[in-house]
């Protein structure tokens, strides 16, 4: 799961990042309105973190440009203006959520996580393909009621291809998931990734459909 978080104060940057990313997420910053807004059009994410008060572009004018765009990501406001007048405008310019400064950051990562899965078609933090089941919340798989240990990487690969169950991902689509955008995306890296999870799950669960891509095969 990728997010792109928008702020320009680098001390809550920093530790927006530190926190999702022990949480297991991919991020990505853009710390002024005209590279968010750039790096939102351009790449996909599983959500976005969104400041208002942004240098060069301000922050509602980026939101009400994605919408209209077309961008589904789910969007979360994180801004000190806090009033229940500016948190209306906020969700009505096409907002999903909006939380005000300061804030508790387990608060915070509990709404994304709500954003995401709501985004994917889920009432709960559990993802069931088949006998798979992949906890969103507390990032671990069971197979058949059994603990499988993945690295952050295969979860995140195991994640994408069980919210995207219904159809065959390409691998371009896979490296763009799971690693940020300054990342080499080694195709190699993706085959021996699908390679350790097809030996940790066994190899039916997890197959390739040749120049298609990556699926899901439980019943």
């Amino acid at each position: 799961m990728k997010v792109l978080i928008v702020e320009d104060n680098e001390k809550v940057a920093a530790g927006l990042e530190q926190a999702l990313r022990s949480s297991g997420f991919i991020c990505e910053r853009a710390a002024d309105g005209e590279e968010a807004w750039f790096k939102g059009s351009t790449e996909t994410y599983s959500a976005i973190v969104l400041d208002l008060g942004l240098p060069k572009l301000d922050g509602m004018t980026i939101l009400k440009r994605w919408r209209e765009e077309g961008l589904k990501t789910p969007i979360l406001i994180l801004s000190a203006r806090g009033t229940w007048a500016e948190r209306v405008d906020g969700i009505d310019a096409g907002a999903d959520d909006y939380l005000p400064k300061p804030f508790e950051m387990a608060e915070l990562l509990s709404r994304l996580r709500a954003l995401i899965r709501r985004n994917a078609g889920l009432v709960t933090s559990t993802l069931a393909v088949g006998p798979l089941h992949i906890d969103t919340k507390a990032g671990f798989v069971t197979l058949s009621g059994v603990k499988i240990n993945l690295t952050p990487l295969e979860f995140r690969l195991i994640h994408h291809l069980a919210t995207n169950a219904d159809r065959v991902v390409p691998q371009s689509e896979l490296a763009e998931a799971l690693y940020a955008h300054d990342h080499d995306k080694d195709a190699n890296a993706i085959e021996a990734a699908v390679s350790r999870i097809r030996r940790k799950l066994g190899g039916k669960i997890l197959q390739n459909k040749r120049g298609f891509g990556y699926f899901l095969a439980v019943e």
